[in-house]
């Protein structure tokens, strides 16, 4: 008899990813580190999918991403060091995660409408972060500095638009601040003319990184310190070509929204 009860199918998915990981060759041998390239390629062709307007094809390639997550769930579980986890250690956690982050759902608080729901999801986020560190955390904590530049840049403004930087800075022009000697481009931050303080700066090591990429992320670079030691520097590799992003002195206070 055929289960239909919602997420029965998962069920198999578990039972055949776990057969697969035992009987067959290439599975077996799969670690993080392998599959990380189709972590990446399976969520784009869900997003090309997405945007082909195909609801089949866009099923399957959700389909191939929930595989990934599967996959890598029972590479942990093998884990005897004590750092494993199983797949309903991931369901668990994403529920715990929803509930406490919709508590006009889940609890008493009320809600005007969607854009206070996504305030108290921010408000709610910094708070975790923060009790998790044992210390205010910065406005960059958690962005992923490996991805390409462009969307690097667009997830800082984001982060700087949720913290109140005013969204009109980052269509000011870049102050060139390098020297011929040195063949990356430095761009300075024109909000710390405004505000007073230290530039911070992009540096490409290769020309073809975008000017605008660069600005908006030397901008809100600018803004907000990673670290409270002064000044640090991330090294990501992307498909434009950045390579460092070196960040000088920040202000003093760090946003509370993540």
């Amino acid at each position: 008899m055929t289960d239909d009860r919602p997420g029965a199918a998962l069920l198999r998915l578990v039972a055949v990813m776990d057969t697969l990981r035992v009987s067959c060759p290439w599975d077996a041998r799969q670690t993080h580190e392998s599959l990380a390239p189709h972590l990446l390629e399976e969520c784009y062709e869900a997003l090309d999918a997405l945007e082909s307007g195909d609801p089949a094809a866009f099923r399957d390639e959700l389909g191939d991403v929930l595989l990934q997550v599967v996959f890598h769930a029972r590479i942990a579980a093998e884990a005897a060091d004590g750092t494993g986890y199983t797949i309903d250690d991931v369901a668990e956690g994403i529920v715990a995660k929803l509930i406490r982050r919709h508590p006009h759902v889940f609890a008493d608080v009320t809600v005007s409408g969607p854009e206070e729901v996504k305030r108290n999801w921010d408000a709610i986020k910094a708070a975790e972060r923060a009790e998790a560190a044992g210390a205010p955390v910065s406005v960059l904590d958690t962005v992923p500095f490996g991805q390409p530049a462009l969307s690097l840049a667009a997830q800082l403004q984001r982060r700087a638009e949720r913290a109140g930087v005013p969204a009109d800075l980052a269509g000011r022009p870049a102050r060139s601040a390098g020297t011929p000697a040195r063949s990356a481009r430095r761009w300075s931050c024109a909000a710390s003319d405004r505000a007073g303080w230290p530039n911070g700066t992009v540096s490409s090591t290769e020309t073809g990184a975008p000017a605008a990429s660069a600005r908006s992320a030397a901008l809100i670079a600018s803004q907000f310190r990673l670290t409270s030691s002064g000044p640090e520097t991330v090294t990501s590799a992307n498909t434009w070509g950045w390579r460092r992003i070196s960040l000088a002195t920040m202000p003093s206070a760090t946003s509370s929204m993540v």
